[in-house]
């Protein structure tokens, strides 16, 4: 009998050392992230005019982050836009064929003429969408 139980206890103590040396099964690594595309937006007019433009700058998470809030993925600005004097705005986005997106309307100055307002969307480096208008311009890769 105390043959055994120093036996048993070698058994015991071996078993535990395979356990405890098994390599553990490891998740694999989360995919990278897709790249990032740089995206450029241009607005300008025929002549000098205050516009409000509204432009995507980052990939919201998620459609529905955008769609309770679309306003916080869309800052805007108020500037003054000119022939000689465009806004210009490079963002880098990872999916611009969905987020990439910039509009301009002349803002509200009723007693004033708007001057024909021009946009330009290029990712990286290809002037993929170009649109004017009387009092606006939309440019963006999806319908909205």
């Amino acid at each position: 009998m105390r043959r055994e139980l120093p036996l048993w206890g070698a058994l015991t103590m071996l078993c535990a050392a395979v356990v405890t040396a098994a390599p553990a099964v490891a998740e694999p690594p989360p995919p990278p992230p897709p790249p990032l595309r740089h995206v450029q937006y241009i607005v300008t007019a025929d002549s000098p005019f205050y516009v409000d433009i509204y432009y995507r700058e980052a990939d919201p998470p998620t459609w529905s982050d955008y769609s309770h809030n679309p306003y916080q993925f869309s800052p805007r600005a108020q500037v003054e836009v000119a022939p000689e004097h465009p806004w210009v705005f490079d963002a880098m986005l990872a999916d611009p064929d969905m987020w990439a997106m910039v509009t301009a309307q002349s803002g509200e100055s009723p007693n004033l003429t708007p001057p024909t307002i021009y946009c330009t969307l290029a990712v990286d480096g290809v002037v993929l969408k170009t649109d004017s208008g009387p009092k606006g311009a939309l440019c963006s890769l999806r319908s909205w």
